[in-house]
């Protein structure tokens, strides 16, 4: 059972894009750029969807183009996160599934995190998601003692300051790129607002 890290600028960003579009249904794709073996250390993610998630020719539009950029900064696809309409559901959709069963098939350790809407919260100290991981061809709850969240009291602290600053505003989803190509959907602005925030002397990153 591997143990999965998930570092400051991938969830502050899922946070985001689930605190940006909050009665809606949003999903994203979970990057690595550490080594195959080993642990599986998820570094940054990619927010895609905020609307009609299951369409399938818009994900995998979306698939390819950051598959693309991927490969272009040394990075791949090691997860899918999605957060739901229904704060009270936190279970995998059939989109999730498929998706998710998609980049099973090209990394074996693969992980599906759902976001708890109820627990997301400024005042909640746990990290709110559920995580899944693929075995025996299902998706099965991981053991959340091989969850990983460095100084998440530091994360939490940024993610509610962006939020309250309203910088959650500079984040960018496919969806939005769509509508307006001139948007960047790699963040990079929002990337390094994050990192500005994070102290990499402390392992925020």
């Amino acid at each position: 059972m591997s143990e999965v890290e998930l570092s400051c600028l991938a969830y502050v960003k899922m946070f985001l894009h689930a605190s940006t579009f909050p009665r809606c249904s949003v999903n994203g794709l979970l990057l690595s750029s550490s080594p195959t073996e080993g642990a599986v250390c998820v570094t940054d993610c990619v927010p895609l969807l905020h609307s009609h998630l299951p369409l399938a020719l818009t994900t995998q539009l979306a698939l390819t183009q950051v598959d693309v950029w991927c490969a272009q900064t040394q990075q791949r696809i090691v997860g899918y996160y999605q957060a739901n309409a229904c704060l009270s559901d936190s279970s995998p959709t059939p989109c999730a599934l498929k998706i998710a069963d998609k980049i099973a098939e090209q990394f074996s350790n693969a992980v599906l995190l759902m976001m708890d809407g109820r627990k997301m919260s400024p005042s909640y100290r746990v990290p709110p998601i559920v995580m899944y991981e693929h075995k025996d061809s299902r998706w099965t709850l991981k053991d959340k003692h091989t969850i990983m969240l460095r100084q998440w009291e530091e994360t939490r602290s940024i993610a509610n300051q962006l939020l309250n600053s309203c910088d959650h505003t500079l984040l960018v989803d496919f969806d939005s790129h769509l509508d307006d190509i001139t948007k960047d959907w790699t963040n990079q602005k929002l990337n390094a607002k994050i990192m500005e925030l994070a102290s990499p002397a402390n392992g925020n990153m």
